[in-house]
C-alpha cells in the first residue's frame, strides 16, 4: 500500500482554452465556474479525501491565477508548479514535472475535465501504474487501451482504425515515475511527436514494451468542460443533487440549481439547471439551463442554454447567449 503523503498529484492546466472564448480572454479555462466553483476546484475536492498533501501544475496561459487559487485552499501543504512555455504536448507537459516530482508516485489528473471515481482502492492496488479509462462512442479523439485480462497490453493515440474504445479518461496513476519520465525523455530526444506533440500515451506505450504491469479501472463520472455546450451539460450533470436554496425573494425555483449565498435573486424563476455564482444580481428574469457568472447583473430577461461571464451585465434580453466576463447587454 502507497502513503498517500509520499504521493504527487500532477495536474496540467497550460492550454489556453480558445474553444471557450471569450470566457477565456479573461481568466484560464480551469477557473470557468461550473456547479457552483471553478472546473479545478472540483478535481481538487477528489484528491482531498485520498489524504494527498502535494500538488505540481503545469502551467502557461494566465496560470499565476490558477497558482492563486490553488496556494487559497488550505487543503495541501505543498503547491508547486512548473511553466509550459510551448504547448508541445501532454507528454511534454508531464516531463517538466520530473525536477519536483522525481521517482515519487503521482496521481496525474488532466486539468480540462471533472472526474467522479473512488481512487482510494486504486491507490493501493498492485502494480507500476492503473489508467483510469471509459467507453466511449468515437476512440478517434482519444488515446486508447487495449487489454488481455487486467493487463495493459498496447496504447494507442487518437488510433484512425478501430483499435479499442477503452479511451484513457485523464485520470493516471503511476508508480513506477522514473520510468515514465525515462520514455517521455527518450521520446522527446528521438523528436517523436503525433500532430506536433509529444504524447502521453506513446511514452506509456513505452513502458509496456520494456514490461511495465500497468491495468485499467473504470472512470464513472467523467464531465467535458472543453465548450460551451459541453459546460452546460456537465452543470447540469453537478447539479442533480443540489440542495434547494431557500435565501432567493419572490422567486420560484425549479431544482436542481445552484445560487451562491451571496448572490441577489429577486422576482424570477430560475431552473432547472441553472448556477448563479457570487455577487451576482438576478432581477425579474426567467432563466434555465445556464451559468450566470460571479458579480453579473441580469435584469428583465429571459436566458436560456447560456453562459453569463463575470461582471457582464444583460438587460431584457430573450437569446440563446455566449457572452465573455464585463460585457454589457441593454435592448
Amino acid at each position: 500500500m502507497i502513503d498517500a503523503d509520499n504521493i504527487w498529484a500532477v495536474i496540467p492546466v497550460a492550454g489556453s482554452g480558445t474553444r471557450l472564448r471569450p470566457h477565456t480572454h479573461t481568466r484560464p479555462k480551469p477557473l470557468l465556474h461550473v456547479a457552483g466553483q471553478p472546473i479545478i476546484g472540483h478535481i481538487l475536492d477528489q484528491l482531498v479525501p485520498l489524504g494527498i498533501k502535494r500538488v505540481v501544475l503545469v502551467i502557461g496561459y494566465m496560470g499565476e491565477l490558477i497558482v492563486d487559487y490553488v496556494q487559497s485552499r488550505s487543503d495541501f501543504e505543498r503547491v508547486e508548479w512548473v511553466e509550459q512555455k510551448e504547448l508541445l504536448g501532454l507528454g511534454h507537459a508531464i516531463a517538466l514535472t520530473k525536477p519536483v516530482v522525481g521517482a515519487d508516485p503521482m496521481l496525474m489528473v488532466y486539468g480540462d475535465t471533472i472526474f467522479r471515481a473512488d481512487l482510494a482502492q486504486e491507490l493501493s492496488a498492485q502494480g507500476d501504474g492503473l489508467l483510469g479509462v471509459k467507453k466511449v462512442e468515437d476512440p478517434r479523439r482519444f488515446g486508447v487501451v487495449v487489454t488481455q485480462g487486467e493487463k495493459v497490453v498496447k496504447l494507442v493515440e487518437k488510433p484512425e482504425q478501430f483499435v479499442s474504445d477503452q479511451a484513457i479518461v485523464g485520470v493516471n496513476m503511476i508508480r513506477e515515475s522514473a520510468q515514465l519520465f525515462a520514455c517521455l525523455d527518450d521520446l522527446i530526444k528521438r523528436d517523436i511527436r503525433l500532430r506536433g506533440e509529444f504524447q502521453l500515451t506513446d511514452a506509456l506505450q513505452l513502458m509496456v514494451e520494456q514490461g511495465a504491469n500497468l491495468g485499467t479501472f473504470p472512470v464513472g463520472g467523467w464531465f467535458d468542460c472543453g465548450t460551451q455546450e459541453a459546460m452546460l451539460e456537465t452543470n447540469r450533470d453537478l447539479l442533480r443533487d443540489a440542495p434547494v436554496p431557500a435565501h432567493c425573494t419572490n422567486t420560484v425555483i425549479v431544482p436542481p440549481v445552484h445560487i451562491d449565498p451571496t448572490a441577489e435573486v429577486i422576482d424570477s424563476v430560475v431552473g432547472p439547471y441553472v448556477s448563479i455564482g457570487a455577487g451576482a444580481s438576478v432581477q425579474h428574469t426567467i432563466v434555465r439551463n445556464a451559468i450566470i457568472g460571479e458579480e453579473a447583473e441580469v435584469e428583465a430577461a429571459l436566458i436560456e442554454d447560456s453562459l453569463i461571464g463575470f461582471q457582464a451585465v444583460l438587460q431584457g434580453r430573450w437569446n440563446h447567449l455566449n457572452i465573455g466576463d464585463m460585457s454589457e447587454i441593454t435592448t
